[in-house]
């Protein structure tokens, strides 16, 4: 089993934890020794990342991009609101049908299945012998660096040989400015009466 943090650009900083610090936060019990090493960035503006990954008592090198054997999963909070926890189904389908990869599925941190718990199996069940962890949060705060490696590594328990990489959050990527400014234009236009309410507020009377 195989455990693998991609964390964001090394210049933020985590509640000014240091990596090593932050690594020890997370309390990954499977993880014996953790060690770090840099790779070169393959997003945007994006500094060297630092990544954190252990096997069988040393470090493994995965290829570069998703293959057929991989399982992504696209995990979000949780809401006790059924519509919301619908919308992150409705997402993944637009993910699956636009990138192509064969294994995709939509999991909750917590108030609402399916689990973290339940999300390798769900992929090893499809053929995957890893699993791709993509945090669906904006920004680094406990629950990337703390529960969703601590829930990861209790649920890698139960899939011995699998290996597990957990991606970093959203965070300050180009193409989100284009997404809120379209929201923005969006509510704006639905305010003057030049569009219907979108599936976000639809049915809320919110706008």
């Amino acid at each position: 089993m195989s455990i693998e943090l991609l964390s964001i650009p090394h210049t933020i900083t985590l509640q000014r934890y240091s990596v090593n610090e932050t690594a020890t936060k997370s309390k990954w019990a499977p993880l014996i020794s953790l060690n770090f090493q840099r790779k070169p960035s393959r997003i945007g503006n994006f500094s060297p990342r630092l990544s954190l990954s252990f096997e069988n008592g040393g470090f493994k090198q995965f290829p570069n991009g998703v293959g057929e054997k991989d399982g992504v999963i696209i995990v979000d909070h949780g809401s006790h609101r059924r519509e919301s926890n619908l919308m992150l189904n409705e997402f993944v389908t637009m993910f699956r049908e636009k990138t192509g990869y064969p294994i995709v599925q939509p999991v909750h941190m917590e108030l609402a299945e399916p689990s973290i718990k339940d999300a390798p199996g769900l992929c090893v069940r499809q053929g995957a012998s890893r699993v791709i962890f993509s945090p669906f949060f904006l920004f680094p705060g406990r629950h990337w660096y703390q529960d969703i490696p601590s829930l990861t590594a209790d649920a890698a328990k139960d899939h011995p040989g699998v290996s597990f990489i957990i991606t970093a959050p959203l965070v300050l990527h180009e193409l989100l400015v284009d997404v809120v400014n379209d929201r923005i234009e969006h509510c704006l236009s639905h305010v003057a009466g030049d569009a219907d309410e979108c599936a976000a507020c639809a049915g809320t009377s919110k706008c």
